[in-house]
């Protein structure tokens, strides 16, 4: 039979009941079904789901058409919803007559098999039986989502142990990654399980990969776990030993073992990337505090890194004794460290620097570019606290940039001179000698250095202008008078600061100065100006003082008031009283004194104590 009839059994309503002659049900047909397969047993599953034992004909297309099927089968949508295959003992042998299909306890849904040599006991699948299934077929993570599905309903599964054996099939695989993952998703915070599947990872040396799946947060697992992983990473994978030594916090594993582990390989091992083993000794020295050793190492690898060692553990008194190899190794972020200061409440110019000057003055002393490089940076950060190294300053500045010396010789006074001239002459730097000689006082040589090397007429006048001396103006004449062109720019500007006619008197009869006639106009011109401004000058002078006086007068004869509560500077008594009559003398220092009560009348004898002297007036 390869056809399924589908019937419902129902009451009959009223309306079909005319006759009590009738049964009180019916059935009827709610679906003809034509199969691919011969129907050997039916029986009712569900409201919609059948359960067919078939028997595949020979031609039918699958593996093995003639082992009998068990098939559930869904009536609403007329299609096969699960197959099992039944191994029965002779079932080549066999024809569709031969087998039987039987329900045995319908609420409980079992279903008897029988076959000539066999009874087989049918039972849907329970979700402890699909976990199973799942697992029997290597179908791990389908297993694994089903138990966390079917949680509440297991009774024989959890999924510790379906992901355990997911772990143990991986391993067996050699699928390690994926294993280590797997870890994380399924052993969560026990502690024995996750010990249980690292000695696994181990045995096999793939601790590697299971190294970024280890718990590192609020729970961790015993120290020697974690040094496992970093020796296995030390002997095979140098840079990823590097890596953990960075990423792991050092409370994971102890310190010390790895560092002696480290030692103990670089004296047994010819190293190919020893930098990378000695980067990683340096961060688990500075993890146990050795931060000298640290330093050391970095320096010796010439490692940038130092920098930000120093600056997070700061370790600014430490380096004292390595400036010079700091600088060495980076030279700009070395002079951002010299120069740092400490974090104070009080403004930032109030902060003292995290490394002292005078340190580091001393370490560089012997290095002159390094001194110069360190003490420039610093000039422009400290100002004042930085005048007392203005003399080396100098003789830096000469050797290295000569663009700064001048400047720091105008606003300076904090270097000695004559050593500062002293290397201006060696190095023949005018500009600067014309300054420091116009400073002591050598007015002279500085305007014959201006004439004769800078040849410049402009700054001469200038100089003598800054310096305001009527010799030096006569020398600068005297310079001018055999040359026309430099005549004709003093006669331009001279006007100004001296009388022009020492210059006129002074010009050689015959001599033929260019663009003479503008020359004269401009120079009259600029004289009559100033004798005009001094005019106007000495009649604002002549008016303010006659205004001032006018003021200071009538400030000295104006009244003084008295009262009840003045008091004698000499009795210290009330000024006024109803029982004592005296005449009454005040200063203008608001002093006031009883007649009997003052010495000498025309001296205040508080203000004569103090060192003052004032007028009086007699009342």
């Amino acid at each position: 039979m390869n056809t399924l009839c589908v019937c419902n059994v129902r009451k009959r309503n009223a309306v079909e009941l005319p006759s009590r002659d009738l049964p009180e049900h019916i059935v009827e047909q709610v679906a003809f079904i034509q199969l691919d397969y011969i129907v050997c047993g039916l029986g009712p599953l569900s409201t919609d789901e059948l359960v067919v034992l078939g028997y595949f004909p020979h031609d039918a297309d699958i593996e093995d058409p003639e082992r009998p099927q068990i098939l559930v089968y869904q009536t609403s949508t007329r299609s096969i919803l699960s197959t099992d295959s039944l191994s029965l003992r002779g079932y080549e042998q066999y024809a569709p007559k031969d087998y039987q299909l039987t329900v045995c306890l319908i609420d409980e849904s079992r279903f008897t098999i029988v076959s000539p040599k066999d009874i087989v006991v049918a039972i849907p699948y329970d979700a402890d039986d699909r976990v199973e299934w799942l697992i029997d077929n290597n179908k791990f993570e389908e297993a694994m989502e089903a138990v966390i599905a079917n949680e509440k309903q297991l009774q024989r599964n959890n999924l510790i142990d379906v992901g355990r054996k997911y772990l143990d099939h991986l391993l067996f695989l050699q699928e390690y990654e994926l294993a280590g993952e797997v870890c994380k998703k399924v052993l969560g915070t026990n502690k024995s399980l996750w010990e249980e599947e690292v000695y696994k990872f181990a045995r096999v040396h793939e601790l590697r990969k299971i190294s970024r799946y280890l718990p590192q947060g609020y729970y961790k697992l015993d120290p020697h776990i974690y040094e496992m992983v970093l020796f296995e990473y030390l002997q095979l994978e140098p840079e990823g030993f590097l890596q953990l030594v960075k990423e792991w916090p050092p409370d994971l594993y102890k310190v010390s073992a790895i560092i002696n582990a480290v030692l103990e390989h670089m004296i047994k091992s010819d190293m190919d990337d020893k930098d990378i083993i000695l980067e990683a000794l340096a961060i688990l020295y500075s993890y146990n505090n050795k931060y000298d050793k640290a330093l050391a190492l970095y320096l010796k690898m010439q490692h940038k890194a130092v920098f930000g060692m120093i600056e997070k553990h700061d370790l600014y008194n430490v380096v004292h004794d390595m400036i010079e190899q700091l600088m060495d190794l980076d030279i700009e972020q070395s002079i951002r460290m010299l120069t740092e200061k400490e974090e104070t409440n009080s403004s930032v110019a109030m902060a003292k620097l995290k490394i002292p000057s005078n340190v580091v003055v001393a370490k560089l002393e012997h290095n002159s570019m390094y001194l110069y490089l360190y003490l420039d940076a610093l000039e422009k950060i400290e100002g004042k606290s930085s005048k007392k190294y203005h003399g080396s300053l100098v003789r830096l500045y000469a050797e290295y940039c000569r663009d700064k010396l001048l400047p720091l010789l105008r606003r300076s006074d904090t270097y000695p001179i004559r050593e500062a001239l002293n290397i201006c002459k060696s190095n023949n730097y005018v500009p600067e000698m014309v300054y420091l000689l116009g400073r002591i006082g050598n007015t002279k040589e500085a305007l014959s250095l201006i004439m004769e090397h800078l040849k410049d007429i402009q700054q001469a006048i200038t100089f003598c202008q800054e310096h305001d001396d009527p010799d030096l103006w006569q020398d600068l004449i005297q310079y001018a008078l055999n040359k026309p062109e430099y005549i004709t720019y003093l006669l331009q500007r001279i006007g100004m600061f001296v009388d022009p006619r020492i210059l006129v008197e002074k010009i050689q009869d015959g001599l033929e100065i260019p663009g003479l006639k503008y020359s004269l106009v401009k120079m009259m011109r600029d004289y009559n100006l100033q004798v005009s401004v001094q005019e106007g000058c000495k009649k604002i002078l002549v008016s303010d003082y006659f205004n001032l006086q006018e003021r200071l007068v009538t400030l000295q004869t104006r009244g003084i008031e008295l009262n009840s509560s003045c008091v004698c500077g000499g009795c210290h008594q009330q000024l006024i009283s109803s029982h004592l009559v005296s005449r009454l003398i005040t200063f203008n220092c608001k002093h006031s004194f009883h007649e009997q009560c003052l010495p000498n009348l025309d001296k205040c004898a508080i203000c004569c104590t103090e060192g003052k002297s004032t007028s009086s007036s007699i009342l």
